[in-house]
């Protein structure tokens, strides 16, 4: 059980090292289409998109329709926001209509 935490930790630290340092490696766990989760994949597109246009990789993952997926990476509430690359590896759990908390969660509050 061990082993596989760490592979996992492992195969994802590899994918992420394989992108240029400028490149930001983010995941967004959702639960389903709620109002909850479509406003907070807008608004961490949003901040994306302005903040690090065309440096960055986002993946939504529906803790519904992949749960092995969330189980693996250890999510026990939705949203949950992890930024994989750069490290060190972040996450946010909870309530993300804020834009400060996720700018924040991101790292990306001096960003232009």
């Amino acid at each position: 059980m061990v082993e596989d935490r760490r592979s996992a930790a492992e195969s994802a630290s590899s994918r992420a090292r394989e992108h240029a340092p400028a490149v930001h490696v983010i995941q967004l766990f959702v639960t389903g289409m709620s109002r909850a989760s479509t406003e907070a994949v807008s608004l961490v597109r949003r901040i994306c998109e302005e903040r690090l246009a065309g440096r960055y990789e986002l993946e939504v993952i529906d803790i519904y329709q992949a749960r092995d997926r969330a189980r693996e990476s250890h999510i026990v509430a939705a949203p949950t926001l992890v930024r994989r690359w750069p490290l060190p590896v972040r996450r946010f759990v909870g309530n993300l209509s804020s834009r400060a908390r996720v700018l924040r969660a991101l790292d990306l509050e001096g960003w232009p």
